[in-house]
């Protein structure tokens, strides 16, 4: 391949290993919705109770605790495929197993037998998600790493489509055991990509204990960022996407307030805006390719407060179905673009040695941005009404700006403090 420097933003997307990343991120997505909404939907079947169906939800807590076991998958390397590709093979496998086993199960007769498994098909797919986005982060030259999250980002969104759309059908011709029998088989697709994806090259030895695997991963990172940097761009990655966040969280009431039937937000949100991010997200890839990280976090930065500006003149304005069209596409494109940069961001921060318990640790913070930081906004939204409210999330982004200086100049190629990254892979791989 021609020196990432210089290869176009086309050819970015057409190397082998991006053939890999999609059918890695499909297997990423695929057990999700299987314990919850898909769950949700055959347990409602079933007649079970809308208060446990409630308490189910806690089976996703692996999500949100994956960084605790992130160390192990740094510390100890698989006797086959490698590091990286070793623990994908694993994790899939347990999760073609878990996924088939919820077939034995019936709601009405065992919900504790039930429970257990959709824990442990939680717990293995935050696993995967551990050592694919570990995967993603060493295989990639850092020009080529917006492009990988929108091949990835691509390749989730099509599994989750899968499983909250195909599912329900297949479940109006067949029991829902069978349902997710099915639905097992389509772990194969993670499987096959991980035995022929490349190996990524580690030129440092992995962490020699499990002590070195916890600590040596914070010391490297504010080493390499230095102390004030270091917290500044954890702040940086917390803020980032905050004022899309804010509107994400209270678009929907806004939108109902507004006169707006469900329908119309259904079809409108969740079909044109779908769409509109994934174009977002290749979108935002190509520009990584095209101009680098810095310059695209600086566009994407003002593009987000910018485009807020819609909604503001949606609650000011009568009902206006083709402005609401305009504004969800224009508004989930620039979350396409923000969703890349953001990954591509994350990744180059991590070093090669540790980016399992790195990659963890960093996208947590994203996660309590959009699930606690956003908490207040239905508050804040009442008090403020919903014009001043939308002005506010516009103001949101402007300290992640105003940092953007200190972290990633406009005249650097690449952040300050990121680590190195080559996308070597093992010889013989393409």
């Amino acid at each position: 391949m021609s020196d990432p420097e210089r290869i176009s933003a086309t050819r970015v997307f057409t190397q082998p290993k991006m053939a890999a990343l999609i059918f890695l991120g499909f297997a990423s997505g695929l057990p999700f919705y299987l314990t919850s909404t898909t769950l949700q939907a055959w347990m409602t079947q079933a007649n079970v109770d809308l208060t446990t169906i409630g308490i189910f939800s806690l089976v996703g807590l692996p999500y949100s605790l994956k960084f605790l076991w992130a160390p192990l998958l740094d510390r100890y390397v698989p006797p086959f495929l490698g590091r990286r590709r070793g623990w994908l093979i694993i994790t899939q496998v347990m999760l073609l197993l878990g996924i088939a086993a919820m077939s034995l199960h019936d709601p009405r007769l065992g919900l504790q037998a039930l429970a257990f498994n959709a824990i442990f098909i939680a717990f293995f797919s935050a696993t995967q998600d551990v050592a694919g986005d570990a995967y993603r982060t060493d295989v990639l030259h850092h020009r080529e790493m917006g492009a990988g999250a929108a091949i990835w980002v691509l390749g989730y969104r099509v599994a989750l489509l899968l499983t909250g759309a195909l599912a329900f059908v297949l479940a109006d011709r067949m029991p829902w055991p069978a349902v997710y029998l099915v639905l097992s088989l389509l772990m194969l697709v993670g499987m096959i990509a991980a035995f022929f994806a490349p190996e990524p090259v580690l030129d440092d030895a992995p962490p020699r204990s499990l002590a070195d695997a916890v600590i040596l991963p914070f010391n490297e990172f504010f080493t390499r960022s230095g102390l004030f940097r270091g917290f500044l761009v954890l702040l940086f990655i917390i803020l980032y996407k905050y004022s899309d966040s804010l509107v994400n969280i209270m678009g929907t009431p806004f939108l109902i307030q507004a006169g707006y039937s469900q329908t119309e937000i259904g079809v409108i949100r969740g079909g044109a805006g779908l769409v509109s991010t994934i174009v977002g997200v290749i979108a935002g890839g190509a520009l990584l390719a095209k101009i680098g990280i810095n310059k695209s976090l600086w566009i994407v930065a003002v593009l987000q407060a910018v485009s807020n500006l819609g909604y503001y003149l949606l609650s000011i304005m009568d009902e206006n179905r083709s402005w609401l069209l305009g504004v969800i596409i224009v508004e989930n494109f620039i979350m396409g673009l923000a969703t890349a940069a953001l990954l591509a961001f994350l990744m180059m921060m991590c070093n090669k040695r540790f980016s399992a318990t790195q990659f963890a640790l960093l996208s947590s913070l994203v996660a309590a941005s959009r699930d606690i930081l956003t908490a207040p906004s239905g508050g804040v939204a009442e008090l403020a009404g919903w014009p001043s409210f939308f002005l506010i999330t516009i103001a949101a982004g402007v300290p992640a700006l105003m940092m953007l200086p200190f972290i990633a100049p406009w005249s650097r190629d690449i952040p300050i403090g990121a680590a190195s990254h080559g996308g070597e892979v093992a010889t013989g791989a393409t």
